[in-house]
């Protein structure tokens, strides 16, 4: 039986095989949530290069938040890194839930970066 970890590296290998599928060509919004925090990348993958990252820890958002594990520290990133990307041009892109499912902070994150403005 397989560990907790190549579980989880072998479910999000599945999921970034899909998404290279239907990109076209779109940088891919990666996201990363641990038990304290939440993380999220704007990465094009043709070039393996970063646009655009924020997560809980940068200063911008950290003082204002009461943990950086809640659905408001999600929509708070979620917003964060909608700006971010905007700054840097990307409008459009894929969301990469990795081996997460798409609930709770992950689904708080992806709605509060579409009303900052991404596409996907």
């Amino acid at each position: 039986m397989a560990t907790k970890k190549e579980a989880l590296t072998r479910r999000a290998a599945r999921v970034r095989r899909q998404l290279k599928k239907v990109a076209n060509g779109r940088p891919r919004l990666s996201v990363h949530r641990s038990s304290k925090n939440i993380y999220v990348q704007v990465i094009d993958d043709a070039e393996g290069r970063t646009l655009a990252a924020a997560s809980t820890l940068d200063a911008d958002i950290r003082g204002k938040l009461k943990t950086g594990a809640d659905v408001a520290a999600a929509e708070a990133v979620g917003k964060l890194i909608a700006e971010r990307a905007t700054k840097a041009g990307v409008t459009e892109v894929v969301f990469d839930r990795g081996a997460f499912i798409y609930h709770g902070r992950v689904k708080a994150l992806a709605d509060a970066a579409r009303e900052g403005g991404l596409t996907f």
